[in-house]
């Protein structure tokens, strides 16, 4: 299948904050227990986010939500099939520091569900 080119659209990363604070301190993210599991860094693309908070992460409190310079992530970045057959975007290589254009926390609104920062699709 060949890789569709969103390098203008940001890509974004859901961490727990003690995992981006790790990040922080090494210079680079390696992956989480899942990305390391499954080879690759699992991003999702804007209209992706809220799905996976949904399914990956409900009620969960302590996150932020790294928004990525997809051109930074450069060929390492794959588009591959997953979830209702979408292309969800792979990182193959660990995430540098320097392609993290903001980080911002995910609060929960009275129903239990991640607020999404202004510009985010959902």
């Amino acid at each position: 299948m060949s890789q569709p080119v969103y390098k203008s659209q940001p890509v974004y990363k859901i961490l727990a904050d003690a995992a981006y604070d790790a990040a922080k301190s090494e210079g680079r993210f390696l992956g989480t227990s899942d990305d390391l599991r499954d080879g690759f860094i699992h991003l999702s693309a804007p209209h992706q986010v809220e799905g996976t908070l949904a399914k990956h992460y409900a009620g969960q409190a302590d996150l932020v939500l790294l928004t990525l310079d997809a051109g930074k992530l450069g060929e390492s970045l794959k588009w591959e099939e997953s979830r209702g057959d979408d292309l969800f975007p792979h990182l193959y290589a660990p995430l540098t520091l320097d392609a993290i254009v903001s980080a911002e926390p995910l609060e929960l609104d009275d129903d239990n569900r991640h607020i999404l920062p202004e510009g985010v699709a959902s």
